[in-house]
């Protein structure tokens, strides 16, 4: 067993994830609790049945059949472990899920190559982080600090080859100039800022990333069998400790003499130290940004100084606030430490920075934060305050557009803030509207507070009808028994005949069956649930009531 390292705040199991994976691990199965701390790293060892640190992250070292990982995972639920990995490929069976769920336990998998030796290190490093040194943060090795590019053009003149650095997910940070002389398979890495997953499948099945990671020496790698990766490269894992940070990539025209061999990785200490100094400040700069945008939206006492600090004093703006489909229903911030799937933090995460991105090229002043499970944005609206909203959607739904339906997400718009004191009333505004998009998911993506005031006040009405413990009354209680003893759709039918205006040959459209037979339904339902349906008082309650009850109940499957 290792020893137990005290877990650093904002070292998350969503954190370690997103740092290590997707070259390391990946997510298999189950896993809540995803942003607490973690507590330690232990290797499991079947014969020691000592205590663990809660929120550990155990090594299943050797453990590969579905029953031993169900067991396991069932006594790290006991314990309190926050995640078990097992080597990959590993492949979950329902009882696995099951168990994961169940237990709390995400199940990880680690990359086949990789070394149990290596992501224990990872992990204790990420659990340990402190700071990067004593270096001065204006210069790292005579380079301007974070300075990627600058490096990048420094290591290509010591090569005389064009260069990439890449990070652990193969994603482009920085490249040098004369790209020009590489291959196609370059120009696709450029263009894209990624490494095309083909290739990236290719030197995995080649070894050629295990070699990267084991050894401390450049790894000489031929062509690869496509044809568009024509030029060798040279690679060496960029390390800082016992943590891979990434890796630096010359296309070359063959092996390095030894002197441009010792110049990379000597060109290897440095980038570590300008990538370590950037990936503290960006830690350091986001958390800043997330207090500084959740003080502002709160309207509080520390509201006109985090506003100030946000150059946002003085000025109409607009709260948007972005959530992701497929959360708890009707509760689009949630609980911080409710359970959730690991990789929807990871894209959390991800589409918060892509708004942050879009949003600071429409506006530079905009300020965008991530606070529990909603990516909220406060756009400045300079100019005329009659298309505020109007310019405020299209700016949502631009971006909606540009990132596709990979990640299925929603954006609800606030009122208008004429100045400081209103972002709080905009902020709520925002989050009712996202709330009826999340609550009742269909084609419309972006909505502002006003479009749907009716449909938020009647989630409101049923928050609190549900805090109360009422239950429907009347004829809809009557109706609702008698679905549940006969299994039949008595309170779909009222719900379509409603929703239809009277019109029975929409209504019996809406619900799939003859005409004929809906209107017998329709005269059975009056009878059993003594509901007059020619009274315009008795015809509002029960709408008032159906609009109350789950979708699933009062819009049945199965027609």
């Amino acid at each position: 067993m290792l020893t137990p390292v005290p877990g650093k705040p904002h070292t998350s199991l969503a954190r370690v994830l997103d740092d290590l994976g997707d070259t390391l691990l990946e997510s298999i199965a189950g896993g809540r609790s995803a942003r607490r701390r973690l507590g330690g790293v232990v290797i499991h060892d079947p014969l020691d049945a000592s205590e663990f640190p809660a929120q550990a992250v155990v090594l299943g070292v050797g453990v590969h059949e579905p029953g031993d990982v169900v067991r396991l995972l069932r006594d790290l639920g006991h314990k309190g472990a926050a995640a078990l990995v097992v080597r990959s490929p590993f492949i979950p069976t329902a009882e696995v899920r099951r168990a994961a769920d169940m237990s709390g336990v995400a199940l990880l998998g680690l990359t086949r190559g990789a070394s149990w030796a290596q992501v224990a290190a990872m992990l204790r490093t990420l659990l340990v982080e402190g700071d990067v040194g004593d270096v001065s943060p204006q210069t790292l090795g005579g380079m301007p600090s974070g300075d990627l590019f600058a490096l990048a053009n420094a290591v290509a003149a010591l090569l005389d080859a064009p260069v990439t650095i890449e990070d652990r997910s193969s994603r482009v940070l920085a490249f040098s100039g004369r790209q020009d002389e590489a291959d196609q398979s370059r120009v696709e890495t450029i263009l894209g800022r990624q490494v095309p997953e083909r290739f990236t499948r290719g030197l995995e099945r080649d070894g050629i990333f295990e070699r990267i990671y084991r050894d401390q020496d450049p790894v000489y790698v031929p062509p690869l069998r496509d044809e568009s990766m024509t030029i060798p490269r040279v690679a060496l894992a960029v390390r800082a400790g016992d943590e891979i940070l990434g890796s630096i990539w010359a296309a070359v025209p063959g092996p390095l003499s030894e002197e441009r061999t010792q110049a990379l990785i000597d060109a290897g200490k440095v980038v570590a130290l300008h990538m370590l100094r950037l990936r503290a400040g960006a830690d350091v700069e986001r958390r800043l940004r997330a207090d500084l945008v959740s003080t502002a939206l709160e309207g509080g006492t520390g509201a006109p100084e985090a506003i100030a600090r946000l150059g946002l004093q003085g000025q109409p703006a607009i709260v948007l606030a972005l959530g992701l489909f497929g959360g708890p229903e009707g509760d689009p911030a949630g609980d911080p430490f409710a359970e959730d799937d690991l990789r929807r933090v990871a894209d959390r995460q991800r589409i918060a920075d892509a708004l942050a991105m879009h949003l600071s090229a429409v506006q530079a002043r905009s300020a965008v934060a991530l606070l529990g499970d909603v990516a909220y944005g406060i756009v400045p609206m300079p100019g005329n305050g009659a298309d505020f909203e109007e310019r405020s959607v299209r700016v949502a739904a631009t971006f909606l557009e540009r990132t596709g339906h990979r990640v299925a997400a929603a954006i609800g718009i606030g009122p208008p803030a004429l100045d400081g004191t209103g972002l709080s009333r905009s902020r709520d505004g925002a989050d009712r509207a996202l709330r009826v998009l999340l609550t009742n998911p269909g084609a419309r993506r972006v909505t502002t507070a006003e479009d749907v005031h009716v449909d938020a006040l009647m989630l409101d009405l049923a928050d609190l009808a549900t805090s109360r413990g009422d239950v429907a009354t009347g004829p809809i209680a009557r109706l609702l028994a008698y679905d549940d003893r006969h299994q039949s759709r008595l309170v779909h039918t009222l719900w379509c005949w409603l929703d239809a205006f009277g019109d029975v040959a929409a209504a019996s459209a809406a619900a799939y069956v003859h005409p004929n037979t809906f209107r017998y339904r329709l005269r059975r339902l009056a009878e059993v649930g003594g509901i007059n349906l020619d009274d315009p008082g008795e015809r509002f309650a029960a709408m008032l009531q159906l609009r109350l009850l789950p979708p699933a109940v009062r819009r049945p499957t199965g027609e």
